[in-house]
């Protein structure tokens, strides 16, 4: 049986509606602590370039801050639960993972365009490869929570 829980209308009926799912329990846990750290670590690292650096390397900076509003979202998104939030996780995760891919695939190629490194650079070789790894195992994990939901 699914999991429901009652609520009130305005008119004092009472309905069963689906139960929120968290996203960030069990490993979704884990995937939550992750993003919540790549958070403040691109979004610091961005905001300090933005202001003091700009004029260095503004592509990559930017690139930076991008990712950190990716990283905000999905964590979010894990953490309020749902399956609005965990389809909004899932394009996320999918546009994160092209944009890893993109831009690693550009600092390769282009290595002018980045006199600075970005989050993504080199498919995030300088974060030990976690922004390639993060979004294939939050792909895996959104999958997994949605079968995981009771049919109803």
């Amino acid at each position: 049986m699914p999991e429901t829980t009652a609520t009130t209308a305005a008119d004092g009926s009472t309905a069963d509606v689906p139960a929120k799912r968290s996203l960030g329990t069990g490993p979704g846990r884990l995937l939550v602590t992750l993003y919540g750290i790549f958070t403040v670590a691109a979004a610091s690292r961005s905001l300090y370039q933005l202001l003091a650096q700009f004029d260095r390397a503004p592509l990559a900076y930017s690139l930076s801050a991008v990712s950190a509003v990716v990283y905000g979202f999905i964590t979010f998104s894990l953490v309020r639960g749902g399956e609005g939030a965990r389809r909004a996780a899932i394009v996320c995760c999918a546009l994160e993972l092209l944009g890893v891919l993109g831009i690693g695939t550009w600092t390769l190629l282009d290595r002018s365009a980045f006199p600075d490194a970005t989050v993504w650079s080199d498919y995030g070789m300088g974060y030990l490869f976690i922004p390639v790894i993060l979004p294939v195992t939050g792909l895996l994990w959104l999958r997994r929570a949605r079968t995981e939901q009771p049919a109803g």
